[in-house]
């Protein structure tokens, strides 16, 4: 999935309805989209979200702010 991609903007995540980020594939990690706000990735396979409750993955604190320093501009 690219970040201009348009499906982006209407992707929203299954829980809070809210939007969500792209996480790039990096360092072994697999493509992601995150919730900033519930602390949720939710990963990317084969170029398909997927975006059920049960496939997100609670991420740590420690984490979490990794997370948040790759995603400001």
């Amino acid at each position: 999935m690219k970040p201009d991609d348009p499906l982006l903007k209407i992707l929203a995540c299954p829980l809070d309805k809210g939007p969500l980020h792209l996480l790039a594939e990096e360092a072994g990690r697999e493509e992601a989209l995150y919730n900033p706000r519930l602390q949720r990735r939710y990963p990317i396979t084969d170029g398909i979200p997927q975006l059920l409750p049960s496939s997100g993955e609670q991420v740590p604190d420690d984490e979490h702010e990794e997370l948040l320093k790759r995603m400001a501009p």
